[in-house]
Parts: structure tokens; C-alpha cells; sequence
């Protein structure tokens, strides 16, 4: 019978642990073993480096993250330097970027103690000068009034009049944008719908998101507003932030105020996403958008709340997300009347379908297979009038088909985006 020489226990755990610490660690200790701490360190080996962090049920770079909050929490400084360091430099699988590594000192900043947060953050940033250039970070000086959330971006306001509530996601990977983006919501709902897929766009790209006028925190005006004059907010918004040309992401009215935008002001648009919109209603719908308009003046937005969230999501996503729908309702219900009444005439009157063969930014429309609102005959005359459009339908989605199939609509949009 033959027999293996190796240690397949020890063999595993130093491949790990080489993986893991980086060969010229790994290669420092062992050459420091003696016969009094060899034992100690073929324990570790084969118990720390094979019997957990060979356990498959997670990857090393989320062990490693674990790790950092313990010996933060511990005060175990030597071996959270190690992490840092190896985090910083180690195997792309298992690398933190600096980021990454600042939302861990956060997190554990809440749950182990501030002091010990701030310690955390005394050994890494020194780490960081130590090989910011390898990895090509920089620590500069920043004032703390001048951060901001990433979650949120930084909030500010247009000099329009209206003027309209914005937030800026800057990129997270602390590089130059690869394109700048403007999310632009639906009727009744403000810049919190977009918050998930901004998030996920703002790790490499500028991301603005906003409120319409008369919804969310943005100022209402009087009377009825026209989809021209929502898109001459929009431009004046995106100049003064200076942003260029962008990419704009629209859903419902937001498409609406894309298309109008891309034909009024076009040197500002780069590409359009058009989700669940449309270019013109047929008369019995610009009719029902005027009822919807006598009705709020009459009655409130409560009255019709029900029946909108019944087009903005199907039946089996009410019934399964109960509290989204809610959330949703409450944000609808507690928008401005007359700020809502003035967009429902921007919508109801929209009118660009003899104009779409102006539009000449690469455009992507996203419609909903179930989308009542509007349906997949309005997406396919959005696609036939604009020069090289393509056409993306999503499966078990209606009006809002952001909200209700996240991952299928940011995973168009991510495609679409690597495209230009």
C-alpha cells in the first residue's frame, strides 16, 4: 500500500493561509519557527487555515472582513494590521479596496466602540500612506463638513426656478467617473425609488438622482406644467452642475422628460434608458389623466392611491410586499396636490411621437410584460421612431418594473451602459 508523505490537512491550510497573508508573510513566519513554537505554528496551519477558513460556506474575502471587526473589537492590533495590509495588497479574491475597508472601520466603529473605530482608523490610514502608491490611493487632507453619505450623495438644490432637490453619488472607487448618470423618477414617487440601482451604479460612475417639481423636496409651481418645462428643469439642473453629456435612466414620467429633454436640450444627453413610458396616450387615456386631475382637486390624492398602486405593481407583488406597496402609497399620498396635478398634465399631454426620429442618443427601452400603464405597444413605438433603439421586456414586472424586478432591470441597464 502506498502512502502519501504530505500533510493534507497542513498542505490545505498553508495554501489557504498563503492566499489569505501573501507569500512573503507566510514565508517570514516559517522561517522564524523554532523547536519551541514549530508545534504552535503546524496547529495553526491546520486548525485556523484548514478547519475554518477552508470551510466553503464563505469566501475568504468576507472571513477576511470578519476578521478585521473581531480584532478591532479585541483590540488585537498586530493581527489587524496584518489583515489590513494583506487586504490592501493580497490576492485579488480577497482584496479590500480602501472603501471596502473604510465601511468595515464604520460598521464595527457602531457595534465595537467608537475609541476603538477610531484606533482602526489611526492603523489603516497609516498603512494606506505606506502603500497608497502601489495601489494608487491617496490620503489627502478633507474637511468632515465636506463628506457625505454614500448611500445618499451629497445633497443639494438647483438654481432654477422651481428649484429641484438632487443628490450626487460620486464614485466610490475614488477615480474619475466612467460616465455620469441621472435617474429621473415616476409620477408620485421622489429620488428614494432609485436609491438601490444608484447605489450599484455609483461604484465606478457619477450618479444624480432628483425630485421632480412639486414632489418630494424639490418647490412646486402654480397652475399646470407642460413635459417642456420638466425637461427645462432637468437642463438647468445638470448645468449647473456642469455635468456634460449623461445618461439618462427615466421611468414613466421620467421617460417622458428623457425624451423631451434629448430633443430640447440634446448636447446634454449622451444616451437614454426609457422604462415603462411612452411618447404620446391615445385620447381616452389623455382624457382619464384629466379626470385623475379633477378628482385630486376635488377629493385629495388618497381617493385615487389605491387605484394607482394597482398599476404601478401586479397583484402577486402586492400581495408578497406588502410593505414596499405601502411605502410607496405614503410617498404618493403625502406629495404635494398641486405639484401632483401640475405633473399629471405634464404626463397626459405628452406629445414627442413625431419628433422621436430627432432623437439620436443610443437608446435602450425598457418595457413591463405586464404593464397596464403603459403598455408594450407604447415601448414598441418608442423603438420604431428612435434611429437604433433596442427593446427589453421584463418578465412578472408592471409599471414600476424597477421597483418590482430590481436585479432583471439593473442587469439591462449595467448591459446597456458597458455598450457606449
Amino acid at each position: 500500500m502506498s502512502y502519501d508523505p504530505l500533510d493534507h490537512d497542513f498542505e490545505r491550510g498553508m495554501r489557504n493561509r498563503r492566499s489569505v497573508l501573501g507569500d512573503a508573510w507566510v514565508d517570514r513566519s516559517v522561517s522564524n519557527a523554532t523547536n519551541f513554537n514549530a508545534e504552535f505554528q503546524n496547529l495553526i496551519t491546520r486548525f485556523a487555515w484548514n478547519e475554518i477558513w477552508g470551510r466553503p460556506g464563505l469566501d475568504h474575502k468576507t472571513r477576511r472582513i470578519i476578521v478585521l471587526a473581531i480584532t478591532i473589537a479585541l483590540g488585537r492590533w498586530e493581527e489587524f494590521e496584518l489583515h489590513v495590509r494583506a487586504g490592501l495588497l493580497g490576492d485579488p479574491a480577497t482584496r479590500l479596496t480602501p472603501d471596502e475597508m473604510k465601511e468595515v472601520l464604520i460598521q464595527s466603529a457602531i457595534y465595537a466602540g467608537v475609541p476603538a473605530g477610531n484606533t482602526a482608523f489611526t492603523h489603516a490610514q497609516q498603512i494606506l500612506r505606506e502603500v497608497g502608491e502601489q495601489i494608487g490611493y491617496t490620503v489627502a487632507p478633507m474637511k468632515p463638513a465636506d463628506t457625505f453619505h454614500s448611500g445618499i450623495g451629497k445633497e443639494g438644490r438647483s438654481s432654477g426656478s422651481p428649484s429641484l432637490h438632487y443628490s450626487v453619488r460620486t464614485p466610490r472607487n475614488g477615480k474619475a467617473p466612467r460616465h455620469t448618470i441621472v435617474l429621473s423618477h415616476a409620477i408620485g414617487c421622489d429620488l428614494m425609488m432609485w436609491d438601490a440601482l444608484a447605489n450599484q451604479l455609483s461604484a465606478d460612475c457619477k450618479v444624480i438622482a432628483y425630485d421632480h417639481r412639486g414632489h418630494g423636496s424639490s418647490e412646486k409651481a402654480d397652475g399646470l406644467y407642460s413635459m417642456a418645462e420638466l425637461a427645462d428643469d432637468a437642463a438647468q439642473m445638470l448645468r449647473d452642475l456642469d455635468t456634460g453629456p449623461v445618461i439618462w435612466i427615466g421611468l414613466s414620467m421620467g421617460g417622458m422628460v428623457g425624451q423631451e429633454l434629448a430633443l430640447r436640450h440634446p448636447s446634454l444627453v449622451r444616451a437614454l434608458v426609457l422604462a415603462n413610458t411612452t411618447s404620446s396616450y391615445p385620447e381616452a387615456a389623455q382624457l382619464a389623466w384629466q379626470q385623475r386631475i379633477s378628482t385630486v382637486r376635488e377629493q385629495g390624492i388618497e381617493t385615487i392611491a389605491d387605484a394607482v398602486m394597482g398599476r404601478y405593481f401586479h397583484d402577486r407583488f402586492r400581495a408578497e410586499n406588502a410593505s414596499t406597496v405601502a411605502r410607496f402609497r405614503e410617498r404618493l399620498t403625502s406629495t404635494d396636490a398641486a405639484g401632483y396635478v401640475g405633473c399629471c398634465n405634464a404626463v397626459g399631454t405628452v406629445d414627442t411621437t413625431a419628433r422621436l426620429g430627432e432623437i439620436n442618443a443610443p437608446t435602450l427601452v425598457i418595457a413591463g410584460e405586464l404593464d397596464q400603464g403603459t403598455p408594450l405597444s407604447m415601448s414598441e413605438t418608442l423603438v420604431s421612431g428612435i434611429r437604433g433603439a433596442k427593446l427589453a421586456v421584463i418578465k412578472d414586472a408592471s409599471h414600476v418594473s424597477a421597483v418590482e424586478q430590481p436585479r432583471a432591470f439593473a442587469e439591462l441597464v449595467t448591459d446597456f451602459i458597458q455598450t457606449l
